[in-house]
């Protein structure tokens, strides 16, 4: 998640019975148009592929070829088989689709517009994750002997020299842990983080194969939690790394969920003053918002979103100082 807060663009669902110039392809795409409909500069879509998938959200991502689009428009049907569509800005080359089923298959389409007109269209098909991916199973909370090693023989030839660096923790608060990785051989396709929450359920968080952080929200303050992290290539285990973390105790600002109506006086302001500018809501959905700011003057280490979810209780979510955006799933 942390690392997709920097160049994901999930964007708000829109009823498809307001789109009703681009109606929801049949589930066997057809050609939209043919060679005379076309630009004369003629703009064609890359392959639409999947780059991650959890149980309620898919990323997917594209390539333009040639020339480029003023827009794109990504249609599918929900679980219960209703039309949506997804308005993506034409500079876009991925999109996050949030609300989605655990263990779903859903059909894509993304189309690439110029001035209004369809040009191109690409589609794939894709089956969300199990809420708790049933192939890798939560590993005992008793530290093993050999906890750094294979989760299966590597029979095949082709796989290579690959392994997995020392699982860190980078930073901490009482309800989140930011874990961060290195990849020293060979590459992985995707990573799965394992951990057991407060009440003892088993959690899977799927992360994309060129992340090397990831941030776990939700957690409970002055709790002992056992992370791994898994390595995969395809749907294959190769390797594991582990790290336990213990999460602060509750912080007075935390649980008071100050106002912005708390301002620093004179004296405690830094001597070169930073200054952040509006917070903004750039995109909402029915389980995620989209949050971005300026820093027009002066920089920060780093940010801190804090908020009451829906049972009330404080969350906290550490974002890097270069960020000027977050999705809040």
């Amino acid at each position: 998640q942390a690392d997709a807060q920097s160049h994901h663009h999930p964007l708000s669902i829109l009823d498809a019975a307001k789109q009703e110039e681009l109606p929801l392809p049949s589930e066997e795409p057809e050609t939209e148009t043919t060679p005379s409909d076309a630009l004369p500069a003629r703009a064609v879509l890359g392959e639409l592929k999947v780059s991650s998938i959890t149980p309620d959200s898919v990323q997917l991502k594209w390539s333009i070829p040639e020339s480029p689009f003023d827009s794109f428009t990504l249609q599918f049907r929900d679980a219960q088989g209703q039309p949506r569509v997804l308005p993506i800005d034409g500079g876009s080359r991925s999109v996050t689709v949030p609300g989605l089923s655990p263990s779903s298959r859903y059909h894509f389409h993304l189309y690439g517009l110029q001035h209004g007109k369809k040009i191109d269209h690409v589609s794939t098909n894709v089956v969300t994750a199990a809420a708790v991916p049933e192939e890798l199973p939560l590993p005992s909370e008793k530290p093993q002997p050999e906890d750094h090693k294979p989760e299966q023989p590597q029979t095949e030839a082709d796989l290579g020299q690959v392994a997995l660096g020392e699982l860190r923790v980078s930073s901490v608060t009482s309800n989140s842990v930011q874990l961060q990785w290195s990849v020293p051989e060979g590459s992985f396709d995707s990573f799965t983080l394992q951990y057991r929450d407060a009440q003892g359920q088993p959690q899977a968080l799927a992360v994309d194969g060129g992340s090397r952080s990831v941030t776990v929200p939700g957690l409970s303050p002055s709790r002992r939690y056992r992370f791994h992290l898994y390595g995969l290539r395809g749907r294959k285990r190769i390797d594991r790394v582990s790290t336990d973390v213990v999460t602060e105790e509750p912080q007075p600002e935390d649980l008071k969920a100050k106002d912005s109506q708390t301002k620093a006086t004179p004296s405690e302001a830094p001597m070169a003053r930073a200054v952040l500018e509006e917070l903004r809501v750039s995109s909402v959905s029915p389980n995620s918002m989209q949050l971005q700011w300026s820093v027009p003057r002066g920089s920060f280490d780093s940010f801190m979103l804090q908020y009451r979810d829906a049972q009330g209780q404080p969350q906290a979510l550490p974002i890097d100082g270069g960020s000027r955006s977050v999705t809040v799933p």
